[in-house]
C-alpha cells in the first residue's frame, strides 16, 4: 500500500477527507447509492440530521460534483437527487466502512 508522507492540498487522502468530510455526508452518500432519492425521503432516512443541514450537505455534494439535482415544474416543486458517476465512485469506500463498522461491533 502506498503511503502518503504529505499532507498538503494535492495528498489524495487530504482531498478524499476534504469532500466526505462532516457526520452526515457518507450517510446521504450512502442513501443515494440505491438511486435517485427526494429531499423528503433523505431527510427521513436520516434521523436527527436538520433540514438546514441536509440542505448545505446536498448543495455541498453538488458543487464537489459528486450529487446531481434535479428540480421538476410541479406545484409543489419536485426535486430529485442522485448520485453521478464522480459521487458513484465513492461506493468501495461506503462498502469499506461498512465492512469496517460490522467488525466493530463484533469487537464490543
Amino acid at each position: 500500500m502506498k503511503t502518503f508522507d504529505v499532507c498538503d492540498e494535492e495528498c489524495p487522502v487530504a482531498k478524499a477527507s476534504g469532500v466526505l468530510s462532516g457526520k452526515w455526508t457518507t450517510l446521504i452518500v450512502r442513501d443515494l447509492l440505491s438511486g435517485k432519492k427526494r429531499y423528503n425521503e433523505l431527510q427521513r432516512s436520516l434521523s436527527g440530521i436538520s433540514p438546514r443541514m441536509l440542505a448545505a450537505r446536498l448543495a455541498m455534494l453538488e458543487d464537489a460534483g459528486l450529487v446531481a439535482k434535479t428540480i421538476y415544474p410541479t406545484v409543489p416543486p419536485k426535486t430529485e437527487y442522485e448520485l453521478t458517476v464522480a459521487g458513484r465512485r465513492i461506493e468501495p469506500v461506503i462498502a469499506a466502512m461498512a465492512a469496517f463498522g460490522a467488525g466493530l461491533a463484533a469487537v464490543e
